[in-house]
């Protein structure tokens, strides 16, 4: 009985072993649940429809893949211990992940000791990959989107007064705000004011006063939709008449949920357009939409790149061995993307081209777009 039972654990070794033989397994990390779990579950639904269709063709070398995901919460301390499981206990090749440029900043540095390639669909902080050779992004950075919003402004708006109300807890917040400045100064338009919140706050009235008092044209807010959906109406509701504008943290239906007609009007800057009537774009959504039962924002178009881009160059690299993706990713180019021709530079950083975007009741209307 010992010795047959011994047989059946030896053969269920080898089945086990060879299923894991027959897997590629690639880990998540996102916010599915907190104050940018908007962002995170759309990531997360991309994330799925990629993988079912890549198994769907055929998988990747002849294997499955499989999706592994851990919740990061939204919260700092959370990233590192996700990334710390997936890469421990469940082997993953690569990581797709976080959004948010701090949640990402403390997973990186664990990926990168491990040298297990990291690809952030959102983090436009340019830090996040100087933390290494391993760390990828399929976004433009905030250098770029910082000088889209000040053009913008200047150019479309006429304005030359600006206040700037930022998130001094998030490090998007705080860098998307500093390109901003320099390049609105350096074209001769002012900074009539600066105010700061904290993620997570709810009462911005005492800000928003002295904002109104300093009378500025527009009012740039580079937040996330949940803190900026609450600026917006109670800008309003102070007699705040004037634009608000914003980066791609805007970009979730729960800025209209949260905000209500607060955001109307408001502009944004974001990385993609689901008026475009490129049949790839299209395609896309419909299928989301089918999928999900909701329509894809931005956040979904970019994890669904970021896992695509992946899947390619394990493709390219014939190999699921992590520094061979890596090298592969390095050589990304003129990938087709639901976002746009994804090519990554030699800081691991993709040149893409923004997208103005204004709020009209529910609907995110483009506007303009502008190239690198």
């Amino acid at each position: 009985m010992k010795k047959h039972l011994l047989s059946s654990l030896a053969v269920f070794g080898l089945a086990t072993a060879a299923l894991a033989q027959g897997e590629i397994v690639v880990g998540e990390i996102e916010s599915l649940t907190g104050g940018k779990a908007g962002f995170g579950n759309e990531l997360h639904n991309a994330s799925k429809l990629a993988v079912e269709e890549i198994n769907a063709a055929g998988g990747l070398l002849g294997k499955k893949v499989v999706l592994k995901t851990e919740d990061t919460q939204s919260k700092p301390g959370e990233p590192a211990a996700a990334i710390n499981k997936l890469i421990s206990r469940d082997k993953v090749v690569a990581v797709l992940g976080e959004y948010a440029s701090s949640l990402s900043l403390e997973a990186a540095p664990i990926a990168q000791q491990n040298k297990i390639p990291m690809i952030s669909p959102g983090s436009t902080n340019p830090k996040v990959t100087e933390v290494g050779d391993y760390i990828f992004r399929i976004c433009f950075i905030d250098p770029f989107q910082g000088v889209v919003i000040s053009k913008f402004a200047q150019k479309t708006l006429k304005a030359k007064k600006a206040a700037v109300f930022t998130d001094i807890k998030a490090d998007y917040s705080i860098g998307l705000a500093e390109f901003f400045k320099k390049d609105f100064t350096a074209a001769g338009g002012t900074v009539v004011a600066e105010k700061s919140y904290s993620t997570g706050d709810k009462d911005f009235k005492a800000q928003l006063t002295a904002i109104k008092a300093s009378n500025p044209d527009f009012i740039m807010i580079p937040g996330y939709y949940a803190e900026v959906g609450l600026i917006s109406k109670q800008a309003r509701s102070l007699g705040i008449t004037v634009p608000l504008i914003g980066g791609d943290g805007w970009s979730d239906n729960q800025l209209v949920a949260i905000g209500g007609s607060g955001v109307d009007g408001g502009y944004f800057t974001d990385h993609f357009s689901s008026e475009n009537p490129d049949p790839k774009i299209q395609e896309f959504l419909k299928k989301y939409k089918a999928k999900y039962g909701k329509d894809a924002g931005s956040a979904a178009a970019l994890g669904y790149d970021a896992a695509n881009v992946l899947f390619d160059a394990i493709k390219r690299a014939n190999s699921a061995e992590p520094a061979k993706i890596r090298d592969a990713l390095a050589k990304t180019k003129d990938f087709p993307g639901i976002t746009g021709k994804i090519t990554l530079d030699d800081k691991r950083n993709a040149t893409k081209p923004a997208v103005i975007l204004q709020v009209k009741g529910k609907d995110f209307k483009f506007v303009e777009a502008v190239a690198p």
